[in-house]
């Protein structure tokens, strides 16, 4: 099964080891899901990892190799406007290019569509159900 994980469930799992977004990346790590991930995706965690929580430049190197290493790497070739919030609209464009069939979040403008084209939107509690 293939799966896009919104920022805010890797924020919770760099921050918050051992909670549910951890026990999500480790269904990556395990092989159960394969995890499609875009640039953009990886540059708005560093930004979030950089403003919020004031990683140094190495901490985000180091951050940056491990997503970029932990799923596939996709380059969306369009830009969406579905959504206001313009990250946001990163996760979709991530999801269509690389063919998920899910994408995890948390964020309620997102859950609100339940579904873009062919891929579910689902929470972290639901994914870890699956």
């Amino acid at each position: 099964m293939r799966v896009v994980f919104d920022t805010n469930i890797f924020i919770s799992a760099l921050t918050f080891p051992g909670g549910n977004a951890d026990a999500a990346i480790m269904r990556i790590v395990n092989g159960d899901a394969t995890l499609v991930i875009s640039r953009e995706i990886i540059d708005e965690i560093l930004t979030v990892l950089a403003r919020k929580f004031s990683k140094d430049a190495e901490a985000l190197s180091r951050v940056a190799v491990n997503l970029a290493g932990l799923g596939e790497l996709v380059h969306p070739a369009g830009r969406l406007t579905v959504l206001e919030d313009e990250a946001d609209n990163r996760i979709l464009e991530c999801a269509v290019e690389g063919n998920a069939a899910l994408i995890v979040t948390g964020d309620k403008a997102i859950l609100m569509l339940k579904r873009h084209r062919n891929i579910k939107i689902i929470t972290l509690s639901d994914f870890l159900k699956y």
